[in-house]
């Protein structure tokens, strides 16, 4: 059944002793001199407003004949000037407009950054490439002080590590106002189309504006999985405070492994007791046993209860995660809508009803969060953005990278043997990613990453083998 890895199977190298080579600008390779386009203003949703702070993404490779180091470092470099074309944003600036004092991007051409390393290693001797290791942080730039200001960083800076054997990383640093989950998966898409001298595989939409505020702004519903901050105004070089900010506790960090077939017992378990559940007769929806509801239902029981405070049961808590919203809006976003087209839903409950009742009820409250989601509360949501400037609002966020398909991406030079986000120090975010086995080439399994504080990381263990056993 569901298994963990209580250490990581090896010692992790702490230090991987990464040394950077070059780091250098650059830019769409379209931007004739002659003809420099007057700079466009990207206008930026109030989904994007909140969105000021870096993901780090990771990419690990295995060696390839056709592509030795110096072949891997040109083609990398020059498919990236390339794809800034398309994607022009990604070598603009962030910038306050003085009109509004909203952050929007300066489409500019200053370049995105690029960085050349290499490392003692051989990546078979980093360990497990699954395992959160927090040298990999040495494997991603988040800024280029040498080259740029603060005020001036680039949007995007993609770091590619070479290994001793020949196998390599592509780290990206990507602002998180330039790409949702989606978005990003596209780009990479994108990115391994053009290195292989094929068409984009995707147009990208760049029209914000089809998420833009009513006005005046209507909000219809009570959005409680909002919560309003009296902040500054935005800034470009400084990322916007966060309900999820990395904490200084000392965390566990653990991975939970499900196979297909833990997955496939969950759904089992998720069954209501009686059949009316599944559909009342009067209207009702289905209750929707899905992989996500299941995972995350289970995740929501074991993060609550290992709480720790006095007279938990009678705690409220509350879940949150993150909705696509391009197929929910009327009428629908393109699905090449490049930007951030997710709002977070919200499913609550008392810790008691967590523990004592059936699961089937859990997962419920899971799926009838999604289902919230129509286009009038998506458009109500954005319109409290516009009146309130707020972020999300719960106990704990559930972050799911699991069907975004990152290690599905065919380069030429092969699919990823790992695709992960790099890990930050938060206790409040739970990722759910892909578990790739190399040897059979599948992915029907799922990672389950978790960071608590040790006391709580022992109850979390504990409820989840025995709920699993």
């Amino acid at each position: 059944m569901g298994s963990f890895h209580q250490k990581s199977p090896i010692l992790l190298p702490q230090d991987l002793k990464v040394s950077i080579k070059e780091c250098s600008v650059v830019f769409p390779s379209q931007l004739e001199t002659d003809q420099k386009k007057k700079s466009n203003v990207l206008f930026l949703t109030n989904i994007d407003q909140v969105l000021n702070f870096s993901v780090e993404t990771l990419q690990f490779f295995s060696p390839h004949t056709k592509f030795p180091s110096h072949v891997i470092i040109e083609k990398m470099k020059t498919t990236f000037s390339k794809l800034l074309v398309p994607y022009e944003l990604l070598a603009g600036r962030l910038k306050v407009s003085h009109e509004n004092g909203r952050l929007e991007i300066d489409c500019n051409g200053a370049g995105a950054g690029f960085v050349v390393a290499s490392s003692d290693y051989c990546l078979d001797e980093i360990g497990d490439l699954v395992y959160p290791n927090p040298a990999f942080h040495q494997l991603v730039t988040k800024s280029l002080a040498a080259l740029f200001k603060p005020h001036d960083q680039p949007l995007v800076i993609l770091q590619v590590t070479l290994f001793k054997c020949g196998g390599f990383a592509m780290g990206f640093s990507t602002n998180h106002c330039a790409f949702d989950g989606l978005s990003f998966k596209q780009f990479l898409d994108n990115f391994a189309a053009l290195a292989d001298n094929k068409p984009l595989v995707v147009t990208p939409c760049h029209d914000r504006r089809l998420l833009t505020a009513r006005s005046p702004p209507r909000v219809t519903f009570p959005h409680h999985e909002l919560l309003k901050i009296d902040t500054p105004l935005p800034s470009p070089d400084s990322s916007n405070t966060s309900v999820f900010e990395a904490t200084p506790q000392d965390l566990d960090f653990k991975i939970f492994k499900l196979s297909g077939t833990d997955i496939a017992t969950l759904k089992q378990k998720a069954q209501p007791l009686t059949t009316s559940k599944q559909d009342d007769g009067h209207g009702g929806k289905k209750l929707r046993i899905t992989g996500f509801n299941v995972v995350t239902a289970l995740v929501w029981r074991c993060k609550a209860l290992s709480f720790e405070a006095k007279d938990n049961y009678e705690r409220q808590s509350t879940l949150l995660y993150a909705v696509d919203i391009r197929s929910r809006m009327d009428p629908p976003l393109p699905t090449s809508y490049c930007g951030n087209a997710v709002l977070t839903v919200y499913a609550t409950a008392k810790c008691k009803e967590l523990k004592d009742g059936p699961f089937s009820r859990v997962v419920e409250m899971v799926s009838e969060a999604a289902t919230r989601m129509t286009d009038e509360y998506a458009r109500s949501a954005i319109d409290w953005g516009e009146l309130y400037k707020g972020f999300p609002n719960g106990e704990f966020l559930v972050s799911s990278w699991w069907r975004l398909g990152l290690e599905d991406v065919e380069y030429p030079w092969g699919k990823p043997r790992s695709s992960c986000p790099v890990v930050n120090h938060r206790k409040d975010i739970i990722l759910l990613f892909p578990d790739i086995n190399e040897s059979e080439k599948t992915n029907s399994g799922l990672n389950i990453l978790v960071a608590l504080p040790e006391t709580q990381m022992v109850k979390f263990q504990t409820l989840f083998k025995e709920f699993m056993a």
